[in-house]
């Protein structure tokens, strides 16, 4: 009887100190996830879902550790990261065009229509080709792709047709391909740096600004601004990458277990997005500002030929080819 209780004890205390060990073995593979925005936003959120998503997958074999809020740098050195192996993974999107042209076309005002024709674009044929580019020219591979909030015009006058907007003095970020779409629109453009926009707007320097819902609430822009006209003149997409050399280095199960992540991961995030944008709209609405209906295809046709003329062969028939998409 006490040999039997003492094998018992032995075995229950091998049991004991096994299970920690086990449970606590290093990972054959750490990512580590770097991305710009905050604990808050629904982009950290989903990076987070994914990181959990992955170890559960994985039984522990890889780890995830997200790193929010630029601590391991800003877009393109992220990108410059992963490519030289400091890094694993990111949240990018049209910056990536410097090396694969077609990504550019991720940010075009105008080529895409609405959440729709968006799901259409990013998650069929046209969004694999994109992808696909991106994995040869650049070594990173999407593995989900997240919708961003559609810019919209602010202003302290209501615009609802292109020919409002004579004279508008608008502020814009430094980019060509902006710059020329407000001026054949009728405004004009005025390339600034963001942290200048709100005292700009304030001392009356500039007349209006355009970006998403979440940026025009964050910075208080509705304490200087009465109208939010929805011209949604770029609804774009941004995609989760991974280090292609890291994912190829991986056994084929644990790269499905990432492939199977992302996915979840890209499915919980739309989910996400979804409400905020409309929590986000109500907010705004709540805190003053009026929301304006636009003749968004009086502001299309007025900017395409701006738009057109900014992009390459490659990327304007590829444009077309977005736009034939019903």
């Amino acid at each position: 009887m006490r040999t039997s209780f003492m094998k018992v004890l032995v075995l229950c205390l091998t049991i004991t100190l096994l299970v920690p060990a086990m449970s606590f073995a290093k990972a054959e593979y750490t990512l580590k996830f770097g991305h710009l925005a905050n604990e808050e936003n629904v982009w950290h959120k989903a990076a987070v879902k994914f990181a959990e998503l992955v170890a559960e997958k994985s039984d522990g074999r890889i780890e995830v550790k997200v790193y929010p809020n630029e601590q391991l740098g800003k877009e393109m050195e992220l990108i410059d990261g992963i490519r030289m192996g400091t890094v694993d993974m990111t949240i990018t999107g049209e910056s990536m065009q410097n090396w694969a042209p077609k990504a550019g076309l991720m940010g075009a005002p105008y080529a895409i229509r609405n959440a729709d024709h968006l799901a259409k674009i990013a998650g069929g044929e046209i969004g694999k080709e994109i992808e696909e580019e991106i994995i040869e020219k650049i070594g990173l591979r999407p593995v989900g792709w997240f919708g961003r909030g559609p810019r919209n015009l602010t202003s302290n006058r209501e615009i609802k047709h292109p020919d409002d907007l004579k004279g508008m003095i608008l502020r814009v970020p430094n980019v060509p391909l902006f710059v020329a779409v407000w001026e054949a629109l009728g405004a004009k453009p005025t390339p600034m740096a963001f942290s200048e926009v709100f005292t700009s707007l304030q001392q009356g320097t500039i007349e209006g600004q355009e970006n998403p819902y979440a940026l025009i609430k964050s910075a208080g822009f509705y304490e200087v601004q009465k109208y939010c006209n929805l011209t949604e003149h770029v609804i774009s997409w941004i995609y989760v990458v991974l280090g292609e050399k890291k994912f190829q280095s991986m056994p084929e199960d644990l790269q499905q277990v990432i492939l199977e992540a992302g996915q979840e991961m890209q499915e919980y995030e739309h989910q996400l997005f979804q409400e905020a944008e409309k929590n986000l709209a109500k907010e705004l609405q709540d805190l003053g500002m009026t929301f304006v209906e636009v003749d968004k295809a009086a502001f299309q046709k007025k900017a395409e030929a701006a738009v057109l003329d900014a992009l390459t062969p490659e990327q304007k028939d590829l444009y077309m080819r977005i736009q034939e998409v019903k």
